[in-house]
Formats: C-alpha cells, sequence, structure tokens
C-alpha cells in the first residue's frame, strides 16, 4: 500500500471542509491527560535500501523449515510440493481472479472447483464434496453443525479425547452460545476406547468426532466406533489425514458419515500456519445440509459441457432463514493447489508418499527408543506421527537444544494436555533423509 503524504495546503483545504479549525481541534474529545505530549517514539527514516536491509535481517531471525530441519507435526507438516502446483496456481487466471464465491464465477474457476471435489470424493470414498473451507478446524466444526440440523438432536455432541486439541477448542467456543454439550471422552494409551464411546452416546447425541490418524498419530478403532455410533442414531464424523489413504481405508469405507481434513499437505506450504485449506465430504443423504457451495457439471442450450454452482448453501444467495451456515467463501486457491497435487502423484504416487513417512517415521521412533533417555509411551500402530517421553522430563530444554543445533525437534505436549508435560510430538514426512534422521536421533541423545 503507498504512503499518501498530506501537504499543509492539503489539510488545511480539510478542515475547512469539516468546520475544524486545527488538527488538534479534532482530539478534544480524548481527555488532557490521555493525550501523548511528545513526538513517537520512532528510530530514523532509512532509504529503501536500508530498509530492505533491515526486514531481510528480521525475517532472517525466523526458525523455519526452508533452513532448518523439521519434525513439527500436530497439524502442520513439511511434505514435499512439486514445482508443477506452483507453476499451475501463480497462473495470473487462477491467482488474481475475483474472489470464486459469487454466483458469477467463472467457467475456469467452476471446473477447477468441480475437479477438485471429484478427487476428494474418490479420496475419501464419499458421495459428495463441497468445493472446500477455511482449514481442518473450521471444517470440524462445520461438519458438528452440519449433524446437529441433519438429526435434529442438539443436546450433545461427543468428542474423542484424541481429536486435536485446537479442534475441539474451536468446538466449545461455538457450543457456548447453543444449547449443545460438548462431551470429550479422554484417551488412554493413545486412543479412545470404543466402550468409553458407547458409554458417552446417547439418544440425545448428534455424531461422534473422531480423529484418525489421531492427534498423537495412533491409529483408532474406527469401524468400532462407527458400529455403536450408528445403532445409537448419531453420525460420525472423521477428521483424517489425506495422505495416510495412500495406505489406510478411507473414512466412508469405514463407517464415516462425514470426512473432514486439513488439506495443507495437498501441495500447499506450512507458511508459518496458513493459509490453509479446508476438506470435506459427506454421504448423498446429507448434501442439502452441507456447508458452502458444490460445483457441479451439466450442459449448456448447445449441448456442451458446463458446469454451473449447483449447490449454493449460504445466506447471499438463499432465504436467510434456509442457509446452513455462514461460510462466506472458500480456499479456491488452496483446492486449486490440492487438485493439482493429487493429479501429479496419482494413486500410485499417493501411495509411495504414504509409505515413506510410515517407514521413516517408525525407523526415527525406533532410533530414539533406543538410547536410554527417550521412550515411546503408546504401543500402538501409528502413521507419520509419535509422541515421544524424555526420561528426564525436560522437554523444553531437550528442544531449546535441538533448535540450536538447527532441528525443529517436535511440538511439546504439556500445554495440552498437562499429564503428557514430559512428552512431545514428533513427526516425519517423506522429506526427511536418513542422515537427516540420525543426526537429529543423535542430537537428541546427547543432549
Amino acid at each position: 500500500m503507498p504512503y499518501l503524504y498530506n501537504t499543509p495546503s492539503e489539510q488545511r483545504a480539510m478542515l475547512d471542509a469539516i468546520g475544524a479549525q486545527s488538527i488538534d481541534e479534532l482530539f478534544e474529545v480524548i481527555p488532557e491527560a490521555l493525550r501523548l505530549k511528545r513526538p513517537l517514539n520512532l528510530p530514523p527514516a532509512l532509504s529503501e535500501l536500508e530498509l530492505t536491509q533491515h526486514m531481510a535481517q528480521l525475517a532472517a531471525q525466523n526458525a523455519h523449515a526452508g533452513r532448518m530441519v523439521s519434525f513439527l507435526g500436530a497439524g502442520c507438516y513439511d511434505h514435499f510440493i512439486p514445482a508443477a502446483v506452483d507453476a499451475i496456481a501463480s497462473r495470473g487466471e487462477f491467482y488474481t481472479s475475483y474472489t470464486p464465491y459469487q454466483p458469477e464465477v467463472s467457467q475456469g474457476n467452476l471446473q477447477a472447483m468441480f475437479e477438485y471435489q471429484t478427487l476428494v470424493c474418490q479420496l475419501t470414498g464419499l458421495d459428495v464434496s463441497n468445493a472446500s473451507l477455511y482449514d481442518g478446524g473450521s471444517a470440524t466444526v462445520e461438519a458438528a453443525l452440519m449433524c446437529l440440523t441433519s438429526t435434529k438432536r442438539h443436546g450433545k455432541v461427543v468428542a474423542a479425547g484424541s481429536l486435536h486439541p485446537e479442534y475441539r477448542q474451536i468446538l466449545e467456543t461455538y457450543f457456548t452460545c447453543l444449547d449443545t454439550q460438548l462431551v470429550t471422552v479422554a484417551a488412554t494409551e493413545g486412543i479412545v476406547s470404543p466402550r468409553a464411546i458407547a458409554a458417552a452416546v446417547d439418544d440425545q447425541t448428534a455424531c461422534v468426532v473422531i480423529q484418525h490418524p489421531n492427534f498423537f498419530g495412533c491409529l483408532e478403532d474406527v469401524e468400532a466406533i462407527a458400529r455403536i455410533t450408528h445403532e445409537a442414531g448419531a453420525m460420525l464424523v472423521v477428521a483424517f489425514d489425506p495422505l495416510s489413504l495412500g495406505l489406510l481405508k478411507r473414512p466412508g469405507d469405514l463407517g464415516a458419515d462425514v470426512a473432514v481434513a486439513e488439506g495443507h499437505v495437498l501441495g500447499s506450504p506450512m507458511s508459518y500456519g496458513g493459509p490453509f485449506l479446508g476438506i470435506m465430504a459427506c454421504r448423498e443423504a446429507f448434501v442439502r445440509k452441507m456447508p458452502g457451495r458444490i460445483a457441479g457439471e451439466t450442459t449448456d442450450r448447445r449441448g456442451r459441457r458446463c458446469w454451473v454452482l449447483t449447490l449454493q448453501t449460504r445466506e447471499q444467495h438463499i432465504r436467510r432463514e434456509k442457509a446452513t451456515s455462514n461460510i462466506c467463501t472458500n480456499q479456491g486457491l488452496f483446492a486449486l493447489r490440492a487438485a493439482v497435487y493429487l493429479s501429479l502423484l496419482g494413486p500410485q504416487g499417493l501411495r509411495e508418499v504414504s509409505e515413506l513417512c510410515v517407514r521413516k517415521a517408525h525407523y526415527a521412533a525406533d532410533q530414539l527408543a533406543a538410547g536410554g533417555r527417550l521412550t515411546l509411551p503408546y504401543d500402538r500402530p501409528f502413521f507419520k506421527e509419535f509422541v515421544v517421553r524424555d526420561r528426564e522430563g525436560r522437554v523444553s530444554e531437550l528442544l531449546s537444544t535441538a533448535q540450536a543445533a538447527g532441528f525443529l525437534a517436535g511440538v511439546p505436549l504439556g500445554p495440552w494436555y498437562p499429564e503428557l508435560s514430559d512428552c512431545f510430538l514428533v513427526a516425519v514426512t517423506e522429506k526427511r533423509t536418513r542422515s537427516e534422521i540420525d543426526a537429529f536421533v543423535k542430537c537428541l541423545h546427547n543432549a
């Protein structure tokens, strides 16, 4: 944004127009004791060259995956992004196009949405996908709200304690203003027990929300939880890792009614935590309760293939009382990136990425647990993420030492789970090499 300076003559003209004698007169409503009596404490002005150098020095202080080896996870992962994703997504017709949520959205954007939705349906094993939501957390909440209206049960939502704690915080925030109780089923040994889920659900439960692989990286017994949920007349929402589906069963095949995900792993960078991509798919029976918008394929009056916004369920497009959500836009550019990424990988490429994540994560876990100081508290199958316990209980010191050596070593669990204050979460993606993992393990063992 350019800086526009007001000259004294321009200031005088504006004051005359509003009938004020001086700029000070504009601030007479502010008590004298609250007014600043001195100039702002600003550094001397810099030239463009000096300012550019100064900003570059400030930016260099950030510890990021571009110059450090990242083992961070908890929803934000350092995956490889093929150059073709950036090349296509940066084309002007996509990158600078008008926000693609209006009814007059272009055919090109509609086709991109349609292709994205098709890929998400194939990925999840469900019937319908919307054209994206903001991120994984908001998608999870929208799925729960969708279940409230679909089941006409507003009494209770049951969430697994192994669901991302930030997702549960967002659920709590939304339900504060609703007559809906959020019941959290504690995770023991890294997963939630189907028996504990069965004890929590009743005839007032709208849905059960679980994550698979869960926040700790462990695999849940989704099929058993699905049976229990459906026997109670409730819906099952599964939050999933899109890249895990190269090896794991799809949410729809496991019994999910709604599947949601954080989709940044499909070709979007970490970017210090966003913006990201919210994925949502559901069974066809619930399509009219789905938030956002859905692009569909049809033919025009000349019989040519074309695309339209089939469903637009927000209040700008339909009667307010019929709106399913106040979602006012989508992550069209990031959905495009996901579609390009999945198209480039294909089924075989997706499987290879999944296998690399699994093998490298298990190799890292085995090596870390071999040193004596570190242990793996959960003896459960996991995908690319796992919990590590420091016997000495000095997680903060351990992670700081690793960062000084060039490693973003993991995410401490204490702030979310006080009982795990001696633990941290480690994620290993396909990008990590054996030499990087070995150096990381050696660093932690010698800390």
